[in-house]
């Protein structure tokens, strides 16, 4: 069957997507669609010249094979830029240019993803960069390795967006799938997993689904936080949990929150998430972001100056994925212009990659505190002495002072008129509780997270 324009182009997309990073997909195919197809040729929109390029030089083969996968007629691409009247520039089949960044050829296993298990043979434990930031989700990860079914079970990694869930989950299966000869292993996203399901209740055939995924050994969901309000398709899961579970057999789980703030989410499902490892992935510090940046330029023998990298790092704090978009937006100049770019050049080109940061008020704070330990947010400006309040209450006074550098007597003022040696006494306190107390640093590591998040 024959799909039309937008429906090729959206399968194509998907494919692509699942086949390179996310900030490589973000920046080199949003605002894409095939205009027309007409004798064999698709005609692309490109929305500038600089994609345009990008993708002739780089992705054309694969965009091309993919094409042809869905209509072997396709002969050739097109490629034109928006609303403009441009020549347009034509690749047919057999008129590949060299697809290289620097001197690396990118590997034809880019987009082919074995559609058995899903998983992309570029997500390995040798590409992840480890830092403080995520090494206790990547020692849990090798752990599973080691003893799956048994350790840990589930494992659920989270974490904001663009911090290397997927690649970590993605990286544990392929590694799984190297030493744990024999076993099934299936990597899906939570929406996938309910289409799949839908699907399958409306052709009449829930019984093959069942079937289909109780055979594997592996499960490996992602963003599981997407299954909020599907009743039917977490009544589904959850059965499917119990199988694997009583069988020994690895489930993994990414999601954007521990489980207990996961909305949407029914209690007996929630319950299976909890039971077994939950570990978060952090903000990167400015050292691991310098460090994932030198290895992303060095995989692609780009060697910008390090005070560009440094500048990356300084101005982008908070996802994995927007750094390597603006290495690649940086690379990609470079590569166009065959010459180094300027610290100001490099400034001036990732500007808009930049997002402006939130200001976070104290009643931020608070409330984030009171919610991550289960008190009532107005508790914590009372005059009490009770356990259950003392230490949220100085654990928001230290995060006040340490993360957002609010002044002793405000933060006594605003926390119910207490007086500034009392903040003071708060903000030592946590301090050197946080020197051998790693509960304490785990916790804090969480409020810092759900405080960005939100």
């Amino acid at each position: 069957m024959l799909l039309d324009n937008k429906k090729l182009w959206e399968t194509v997309l998907a494919e692509i997507e699942m086949g390179i990073s996310q900030a490589t997909f973000g920046t080199w195919f949003k605002n894409t669609n095939i205009a027309k197809l007409e004798t064999g040729v698709v005609y692309l929109n490109v929305p500038n010249a600089f994609v345009r390029e990008w993708l002739l030089n780089k992705y054309h083969k694969f965009i091309l094979k993919s094409l042809r996968h869905h209509q072997p007629e396709i002969r050739g691409v097109e490629y034109s830029i928006s609303k403009a009247e441009e020549p347009l520039k034509t690749k047919r089949v057999g008129e590949y240019p060299p697809i290289e960044w620097g001197n690396q050829q990118i590997p034809m296993t880019e987009i082919y993803i074995n559609k058995e298990d899903n998983l992309n043979p570029r997500y390995t434990f040798d590409m992840f960069i480890v830092g403080s930031f995520n090494e206790l989700a990547y020692a849990a990860s090798q752990a599973v390795v080691k003893k799956p079914g048994t350790l840990y079970n589930p494992l659920l990694i989270y974490g904001g967006t663009g911090l290397g869930k997927t690649h970590l989950i993605q990286a544990l299966g392929n590694q799984l799938k190297n030493e744990a000869g024999g076993k099934k292993i299936h990597y899906i996203t939570s929406e996938r997993f309910m289409i799949d399901y839908v699907n399958s209740v409306q052709n009449n055939r829930a019984n093959l689904f069942k079937e289909k995924y109780r055979k594997y050994d592996v499960l490996i969901m992602d963003d599981v936080q997407f299954l909020s309000e599907k009743e039917k398709t977490q009544e589904e899961l959850f059965h499917l949990f119990n199988v694997f579970h009583e069988n020994n057999k690895q489930i993994i789980f990414s999601s954007d929150k521990p489980p207990k703030y996961l909305s949407g989410i029914e209690e007996r499902l929630r319950s299976r998430l909890e039971g077994g490892m939950i570990v978060d992935i952090g903000r990167p510090d400015f050292e691991s972001r310098l460090a994932i940046l030198k290895h992303k330029a060095k995989l692609n023998n780009f060697s910008p100056n390090e005070e560009i990298l440094e500048y990356i790092a300084s101005v982008i704090q908070d996802n994995i994925r927007e750094l390597e978009g603006a290495l690649n937006t940086i690379g990609c100049q470079v590569y166009l212009k065959k010459h180094p770019l300027s610290i100001n050049e490099a400034k001036n080109l990732i500007k808009n990659s930049i997002k402006p940061r939130k200001n976070i008020s104290i009643k931020d704070v608070t409330a984030v505190v009171a919610d991550f330990y289960q008190i009532e947010e107005q508790r914590l400006y009372e005059k009490t002495r009770k356990k259950e309040v003392v230490k949220p209450r100085q654990v928001a006074m230290y995060l006040l002072r340490e993360d957002f550098n609010t002044s002793y007597p405000y933060i006594g003022q605003k926390l119910g008129g207490r007086d500034h040696t009392t903040v003071i006494h708060a903000y030592d306190k946590i301090k050197n509780d946080l020197v051998n107390n790693q509960l304490l640093n785990r916790e804090l590591e969480q409020i810092r997270n759900l405080l960005h998040q939100n």
